[in-house]
């Protein structure tokens, strides 16, 4: 996916949560109008990508405890200047959880969930935000998981669990959104 398709597939997005309907039309204008909305350097919006990740029971999702924001989150990071979101969720999932990329596996490459959300400063670097393009996968949740320095710990969370480790909003937006997932799969015979 490059930048035209995201565009195109921000613009055409839609979503009936009114907030992630407003990021989508941001993201939409973002990348009509800022060049540089991949790289980082900027001290405004710019692009990052993540994953919601299931395991094969559809029962739990892997949460990191971020080390510099203290909090549960998935993986996810910067684009550093690649346009393709899919392939950077899908690299910062690898680096993050130490599963290969190969043991990744996309279950949709529709977009999953779009949000915006702001970063602290951070030493010297300013407060931004991020708008973060997410996209669903599975991993099996008997591999071992190695981490990197970007975490603290990382976990296998039951589905009726996460809102003990992490009660944002768009965290519940997940939540609920792979749960419609998973019954649409049902009707479909597909799980």
């Amino acid at each position: 996916m490059d930048r035209h398709a995201l565009q195109t597939r921000l613009c055409q997005y839609r979503s009936h949560y009114i907030e992630e309907q407003a990021y989508a039309r941001r993201g939409c204008h973002l990348l009509q109008d800022d060049p540089d909305c991949f790289f980082r350097e900027g001290t405004g919006l710019h692009v990052t990508a993540s994953t919601w990740i299931l395991n094969p029971a559809r029962s739990a999702t892997l949460l990191m405890l971020h080390r510099k924001l203290e909090q549960w989150f998935q993986p996810g990071g910067h684009a550093d200047g690649n346009e393709n979101v899919i392939a950077v969720a899908l690299k910062e999932c690898s680096e993050e959880t130490g599963i290969t990329e190969a043991d990744i596996h996309l279950l949709d490459p529709a977009i999953f969930d779009i949000d915006i959300h702001r970063t602290p400063q951070r030493g010297r670097e300013p407060a931004h935000q991020h708008l973060d393009i997410r996209f669903l996968v599975e991993i099996d949740d008997r591999l071992p998981l190695a981490g990197n320095s970007e975490s603290h710990a990382l976990r296998w969370i039951p589905l009726h669990e996460v809102h003990a480790y992490n009660k944002g909003l768009s965290i519940h937006r997940m939540l609920i959104k792979s749960q419609e997932w998973l019954r649409q799969q049902r009707i479909q015979g597909l799980t």
